[in-house]
This record gives structure tokens, C-alpha cells and sequence, in this order.
């Protein structure tokens, strides 16, 4: 019951947003694709102003102990974005090696991509290791919620997992609002995310499998420095599974440069 109300809540949040431009800061989802927290978005790193981008990430996850996931992104052509990570989980999970693409269809006032992402989860470890994969379709559309800037992404797609057949079907939506953009010089922006799967199949501290996974938290963009102005510089912190018993805290941070 709680999932569907929060469902209906992002639900309102995207007829609330009228469809006006934004700016989006494009930062890191914790697997390394462009996007918000647990979902990606439809956008890539560098979709207007480079051929040749490379965006570098790092998060740590914290309950009790740390998951530490480095990663990165290269977009490529304007339309192109391949990632990887690596999430380097506490215990006996060891590690698990995370690798996306993500093509973006012709820029519009909405940004549309397909990819998917190849999961080789608890690498090295002889008694539970697995292989999973994910497909999807997000779509992002930028307008205004209280009159401050607002991007929407909505996520559609499916998880395969080896020797495990299901009709799942993976749904995703969340918001990237720029708050008090005179105040703050838009470097200040509100990020939520609400899914059924999180950012691996086998996520630590980010867990989906009981009621879905809401995560939210605040994205600074330090690139408004003027030094820092030909870069993109971002930092996250966040809380992850914020209604569940698990919920975790989350800090990280992405530095981007265009190379081409």
C-alpha cells in the first residue's frame, strides 16, 4: 500500500510539471550511467557540446559497513554513452562488475534512450555467484514544478537473472528539481527516485526486493566555479531506501571533461 501511494505521488509530481525547459546537471545513477540515483535518465554525459566525453564517479554506500563503487562513462558522437563500475560490497560478496550502453535517440525538448546493462555480480565467490542483465527505455522531459526548473525521467524495462524466469517488469520514476535557482545560482538540486530495481540485482544498501526503493538526497553542481566552468563537477548525498528499515547514506561524486 505504501509503494502505490508513493507511485501516485511521483505520478502527480509528472502532471505537475508543465513543459517548459531545465537545465540538467547530468549526473552519475550508481552504476554509472547517466541518470538519478537507482534509474537512469534519458539523457547521456555529453549530448550537445562534445564528441568525445569522459565522466569519472565514485560512491560509497554506508550501513554498518561501506560499498565503495568507482566508475565511468564515455559518451561518444553526441548519442552514445558506454559505463562501467565496480561495486566492491563488504563481506563475503566481494565484487560485482557493472557494464552499460545507453544510445540517445535525435534531441527534442524530450531526451529518449535504449540500453541496457550486463551484471556480473559476487565475482570470485564459488557459492553464490550469478549473471544478470537489465534492458529499458527512459524518457526525460525538463519543465517547472513551483516555478523552479524540473526534469522527469520515467523508466520502463526488464531484468533477466541466469536460471530465474519471471514477468517482472522493471518501472522507475523520479525528479531532478532545482531549488531556489536565484538563490543558489542553480547549484542546488533536489533528486529523487522511486523503483522496483535498484542499481544492480544484487545491490547493497539500496535493496529494492521488499517494497521498491526510494532514494533521495541533494546534487551540487560545482562547476558554477568559475575555474571549473569547462568541466562538469558534481557531488551527491543522498539517503537510499529512505522508508525501509535498510535505509543507507550515500555520498559521492562525479568529474567530467570533455576531451573531443
Amino acid at each position: 500500500m505504501r509503494v502505490s501511494r508513493m507511485t501516485a505521488f511521483l505520478a502527480a509530481a509528472v502532471l505537475a510539471v508543465s513543459a517548459l525547459g531545465a537545465q540538467s546537471l547530468k549526473g552519475m545513477s550508481l552504476n554509472g550511467s547517466t541518470g538519478l540515483y537507482s534509474i537512469p535518465s534519458g539523457r547521456i554525459g555529453w549530448e550537445r557540446t562534445s564528441d568525445f566525453g569522459l565522466d569519472l564517479g565514485y560512491h560509497a554506500i554506508i550501513r554498518n559497513r561501506a560499498s565503495h563503487i568507482p566508475k565511468l562513462s564515455v559518451s561518444l558522437f553526441k548519442w552514445v554513452e558506454l559505463s562501467g563500475a565496480v561495486d566492491i560490497q563488504p563481506g563475503d560478496h566481494q565484487s560485482d562488475l557493472i557494464a552499460g550502453a545507453k544510445i540517445q535517440f535525435p534531441l527534442t525538448n524530450t531526451a529518449i534512450a535504449l540500453g541496457g546493462n550486463f551484471q556480473s555480480l559476487n565475482v570470485g565467490n564459488e557459492y553464490y555467484s550469478l549473471n544478470a542483465g537489465q534492458v529499458y527505455l527512459a524518457v526525460t522531459y525538463a519543465g517547472q514544478f513551483f516555478n523552479m526548473p524540473a526534469e522527469t525521467t520515467v523508466v520502463l524495462g526488464k531484468t533477466f537473472i541466469k536460471d530465474n524466469i519471471d514477468s517482472n517488469i522493471d518501472f522507475g520514476m523520479g525528479f531532478d528539481l532545482v531549488l531556489l535557482p536565484k538563490v543558489f545560482e542553480k547549484a542546488l538540486h533536489w533528486v529523487t527516485d522511486f523503483a522496483n530495481f535498484s542499481y544492480s540485482a544484487d545491490p547493497f544498501g539500496a535493496d529494492f526486493r521488499s517494497r521498491g526503493v526510494l532514494n533521495t538526497g541533494l546534487r551540487v553542481d560545482l562547476s558554477i566555479i568559475p575555474v571549473l566552468s569547462k568541466f562538469k563537477f558534481v557531488v551527491d548525498v543522498l539517503m537510499a531506501d529512505a522508508f525501509d528499515d535498510g535505509r543507507s547514506f550515500s555520498v559521492g561524486t562525479v568529474f567530467c571533461i570533455p576531451i573531443l
